[in-house]
């Protein structure tokens, strides 16, 4: 590796609400390293209620903090009245317990904090590279700090619309997983999948039918799985998908899930996300990121008719993306601000986004890089998956990354990486 002079400190962020950036330093940090040949000094931290910060819970009970409970999937039947019972469950515990720590946790007071830890470190400006929802704090840091920015990057980035924010970014996920979808499909229909005993189907477009097949069967019927008293059932089946399609590499475990689900004498094997209830802490500082941020339409403006839409639409994420959440019954402290994204600032951002990511969709994406304007340069990479830069194996998109990050040089206009 090349050691260049020192270009300064690049903060990198992690994705969520919820991601520990010290973990993801950890996990990405030789290669940010070497891609970087050495020019930065790498620092992360974690949010507020995340690993080793100030952590705080509403005491929301423990039926409540599954993901599948958490995130709301609708009845088997499509209704949401239970969605909406548990939705206002949970925002009550968090205005009855929460306390003051956790209606501090809001992307404004991570963006604060950045600053504050710019200040400590003595550094006049940050590079950073923000992941998922840590490229909407990176972009509301650089807007509320132009000055304090060197070199942004952008990977895999929501639409950063100030009126909808999480919302916004929960409805996208329908189309985003229909988008993505096909590249499983196609892997699992493959002649290669044969020998090791994970084809699902001779054709890829007879995957699709026989996942949604499977998930109906464990709606009526759930399946005992290796984690006692937390059997397979739709939704859990329906949610490993969606966290599968973030990376190829994601693909074999759930094709292996659904196999020994439809399997009579199989017991599937559920993922860790999937085998028990998340700890107060972590459940409580998902909701409050996206509650805190802005205010979601409230509980009577018609979520029944939007997820049978949904649900009809999308079918793979059954209406999930258009449901009630904890955030329409959230008791605001004060009308919470969202940073509006806008081009005026110093054109020192480069985007870097999948073109079928079923998290933070290339729709979302381009109004993030519309509302940037020419302080932005965007990257798509020709390939499914959530976060690019030293995760796709894109060596194009790797390169262009990199090479701004230590040139400073962009492409002189959007371009386009080929799988």
């Amino acid at each position: 590796m090349c050691i260049r002079d020192r270009r300064g400190t690049l903060l990198a962020l992690a994705g969520g609400p919820g991601g520990s950036g010290v973990q993801r330093l950890a996990q990405k940090g030789e290669a940010l390293r070497a891609a970087t040949e050495g020019a930065y000094d790498l620092v992360s931290l974690d949010p507020r209620g995340v690993g080793g910060s100030t952590r705080a819970g509403c005491g929301i009970p423990e039926a409540d903090r599954h993901l599948v409970t958490l995130r709301s999937w609708p009845a088997a039947d499509g209704s949401i009245t239970e969605n909406a019972e548990r939705s206002r469950r949970v925002a009550m515990a968090c205005a009855r317990d929460g306390g003051p720590v956790v209606r501090s946790f809001s992307t404004r007071n991570q963006v604060r904090d950045i600053d504050r830890l710019r200040a400590a470190l003595g550094e006049r400006k940050l590079s950073v590279w923000g992941h998922s929802y840590g490229s909407y704090v990176a972009a509301g840091y650089a807007q509320e700090h132009p000055d304090r920015v060197d070199r942004l990057v952008l990977d895999s980035t929501g639409d950063p619309d100030p009126a909808r924010v999480g919302y916004g970014w929960m409805t996208n996920v329908g189309p985003a997983v229909a988008l993505r979808f096909p590249d499983f499909a196609a892997w699992a229909a493959g002649p290669a999948r044969e020998a090791e005993g994970l084809r699902l189907a001779r054709r890829a477009e007879d995957v699709q039918p026989l996942f949604l097949a499977l998930a109906r069967e464990l709606d009526r019927e759930p399946k005992e799985s290796d984690v006692p008293g937390v059997p397979l059932t739709g939704n859990r089946l329906r949610q490993a998908l969606h966290g599968s399609l973030n990376s190829d590499t994601g693909f074999a475990p759930l094709a292996r899930l659904i196999r020994s689900a439809g399997d009579p004498q199989g017991r599937p094997v559920l993922p860790p996300e999937l085998s028990g209830a998340l700890p107060d802490e972590d459940a409580s500082l998902t909701m409050a990121v996206i509650c805190n941020d802005v205010r979601w339409p409230g509980p009577d403006s018609g979520y029944a008719r939007r997820v049978a839409a949904d649900r009809a639409r999308y079918p793979l994420t059954a209406g999930l993306p258009a449901n009630i959440t904890p955030c329409s019954f959230w008791k605001h402290d004060e009308e919470p601000r969202p940073t509006r994204i806008t081009d005026e600032g110093p054109s020192n951002v480069l985007m870097i986004q999948s073109l079928r990511d079923p998290a933070t969709p290339l729709a979302g994406a381009l109004k993030m890089r519309a509302a940037l304007g020419e302080r932005a340069r965007m990257v798509t990479v020709g390939q499914g998956g959530h976060g690019m830069y030293l995760g796709s194996g894109n060596a194009c998109g790797d390169r262009a990354v990199s090479d701004f990050l230590v040139t400073g040089k962009r492409p002189e206009r959007d371009t386009h990486c080929p799988n």
